[in-house]
């Protein structure tokens, strides 16, 4: 299934209700369609998709709740830069077509739909476009208790869970990335995900010359070392609770740029996690000097970090963005 063929289904339902309207018949029909179509989510898609699949699918991509794997642990909540959470790739025979566009169906309610065309962007460039070196997995039955599906590939693990994972915003830690490039320029070309440090480097320039230098951290962490400090951990860089009023205005700002990306119950659900655990008042601001592309001081890794918040972005060579949230430091990750 590929980004086109779902876009022409789209626009097939589009066109059969407007003509429908037009023409000034099935108005009801048409009304009750829309409303059903309001009603379905990504979660009501993970059940549809679930009720299809053959014992031996079931067998291949569904597994209990907690499951563990010898390398990963706790399957569900492993997260990686690049990995296949199972071997059955989406556009593998393996599945229907049926099968493929509810899988399709179910990426398009999690991602929000202004940003759908930028995320296709992101796998044509990473991965050939939607499916190809992708896979999914269920864990647990949807319909009978806690259920979630997982969706990675290259620069992507996303997550559907329907509030089943407990205290975690995202179903659980989320990566996303995206390389046009694998060395990128300054400028970071056609990256869809660059505007998230544009935004964050005027925030920069808004800090006093003692903010700067505080902010600034010579060395960039491991990127995948995004578990949770608790609220005695040792966090570097500038306390946002040292900014101004103006200056935690545009973080907000930042914030949600970070989070638009994502339908709007898990943006308020990391909202919600963000406040549990402080707000932005117990958050620290990192800017690396390390990595610094260009030379040019428009910092292109950094990180906000609190107890049970932490999104850091490694932009050099190229951007790989590590996401954790909680609304408790109790839960552990699995990278």
């Amino acid at each position: 299934m590929n980004n086109s063929h779902s876009i022409n289904r789209r626009k097939f339902l589009e066109t059969t209700s407007a003509a429908a309207i037009a023409a000034g018949v099935g108005i009801s029909a048409a009304t009750a369609q829309a409303e059903a179509a309001a009603k379905v989510t990504a979660e009501t898609l993970v059940g549809r998709l679930y009720k299809t699949f053959s014992d031996q699918q079931k067998k291949d991509v569904c597994f209990d709740w907690n499951h563990t794997d010898k390398k990963r642990g706790l399957l569900r909540t492993f997260v990686a830069n690049n990995w296949n959470i199972t071997k059955r790739e989406i556009n593998d025979d393996f599945y229907s077509d049926e099968q493929r566009d509810m899988i399709t169906q179910v990426f398009e309610s999690i991602v929000h739909p202004e940003w759908h065309e930028r995320y296709y962007q992101q796998m044509e460039d990473d991965c050939g476009g939607f499916g190809n070196e992708q896979s999914i997995a269920i864990f647990g039955k949807p319909g009978e208790g806690k259920f979630e599906l997982v969706l990675t590939g290259r620069h992507m693990t996303l997550r559907c869970d329907g509030n089943s994972a407990d205290h975690v915003a995202f179903g659980g830690p989320i990566f996303y990335g995206h390389a046009p490039q694998d060395n990128e320029d300054a400028n970071h070309t056609d990256n869809v995900f660059w505007s998230q440090a544009v935004a964050a480097n005027d925030l920069y320039k808004m800090l006093d010359g003692r903010q700067q230098k505080q902010s600034q951290v010579a060395k960039t962490p491991r990127e995948q070392a995004v578990a949770f400090q608790g609220k005695q951990g040792k966090f570097t860089g500038l306390p946002v609770s040292d900014m101004s009023s103006d200056q935690k205005e545009h973080l907000q700002k930042v914030l949600a740029t970070m989070t638009e990306p994502y339908r709007q119950s898990d943006r308020d659900e990391a909202l919600q996690c963000l406040n549990a655990q402080g707000g932005i008042d117990a958050c620290n601001l990192s800017f690396y000097t390390d990595k610094d592309i260009g030379g040019d001081k428009v910092w292109d890794n950094w990180r906000v970090e609190g107890p049970s918040f932490v999104w850091h972005y490694r932009g050099a060579p190229h951007v790989h963005v590590w996401v954790n949230m909680a609304d408790s430091a109790d839960v552990k990750l699995n990278a």
